[in-house]
């Protein structure tokens, strides 16, 4: 199983990384983690067509994680010519309750559009729940997280091996659940720890490594930083509270899991 880092910037772009957006790949199928801006054309740039896709997860709808998926629905609209043909093979979305109708709402050309804008026609949009569900080989899971907004972390397993993703996330128990024995989690860092920081919102980079330590996970890779987020504090804080290898995310860097642990294989992780 392949990971591969999209974008990592946290709440927006920042100067050397699009926002939110992973690939993990296994057994000729990808998905795509979150959409955030400027993750479609770095997804083009690693010369994954999106028309390849198997899925696109969602775990939440704040626009670091989900703005590009209104440049997807232009390309799978309009780029009609063979082979492609996004209205035979819709693509699965799964994503929170208002998933269609919001994204909808997005992509709306005005205001007189809203009521009968409807992206079904080339989407295929699923409501997350607190279960599990099969995509080509993955098998995935899906818990509702601690945020400001509906979100929910996931777990995919597949040719043995296991990756967790917070999405956006406060400590909860959900967390510890999804990444239980992981070979790879892949937490958010929002910020360094401090008691002054809101509750149920983000994770800090002691709570990312207090995570990992307790779930027992094979490797942690630390992501979502905000761009006014010192990584190297973010850095030490997960490695004061988990023992194991530590890593901060960079776009472009590419994970290999296979169990028991990952290893970075390219990109610029450190």
């Amino acid at each position: 199983m392949l990971l591969t880092v999209l974008g990592c910037s946290g709440s927006l772009p920042g100067p050397e990384s699009p926002s939110s957006g992973y690939l993990v790949e296994s057994g000729g199928c990808a998905v795509a983690l979150d959409l955030g801006s400027g993750v479609l054309a770095a997804m083009q740039a690693r010369e994954c067509d999106p028309f390849d896709l198997g899925a696109l997860l969602l775990s939440h709808l704040h626009p670091d994680h989900c703005a590009d998926f209104t440049t997807l629905a232009v390309m799978r609209r309009y780029h009609i010519h063979p082979p492609y043909d996004a209205y035979q093979r819709k693509l699965p979305v799964h994503g929170p309750s208002e998933v269609a109708d919001r994204l909808a709402r997005a992509y709306a050309e005005s205001a007189e559009e809203l009521a009968t804008t409807d992206l079904s026609d080339v989407f295929d949009f699923h409501v997350l729940d607190a279960g599990s569900f099969e995509v080509g080989p993955f098998r995935v899971r899906s818990r509702p997280v601690e945020h400001s907004c509906e979100a929910h972390g996931f777990r995919l397993e597949a040719d043995g091996a296991a990756i967790a993703y917070t999405g956006d996330s406060g400590p909860c128990a959900a967390l510890a659940d999804l990444a239980s024995g992981v070979d790879l989690l892949l937490a958010e860092a929002t910020w360094t720890d401090h008691p002054d920081r809101p509750l149920g919102e983000h994770l800090s980079g002691a709570q990312a490594g207090r995570l990992a330590h307790e779930a027992g996970v094979g490797e942690l890779v630390l992501t979502h930083l905000a761009p006014w987020t010192d990584p190297a504090e973010v850095l030490a804080e997960a490695r004061a509270e988990y023992s194991g290898p530590v890593t901060l995310a960079r776009a472009g860097g590419v994970h290999e899991v296979a169990g028991p642990a990952a290893r970075v294989v390219g990109g610029r992780g450190n």
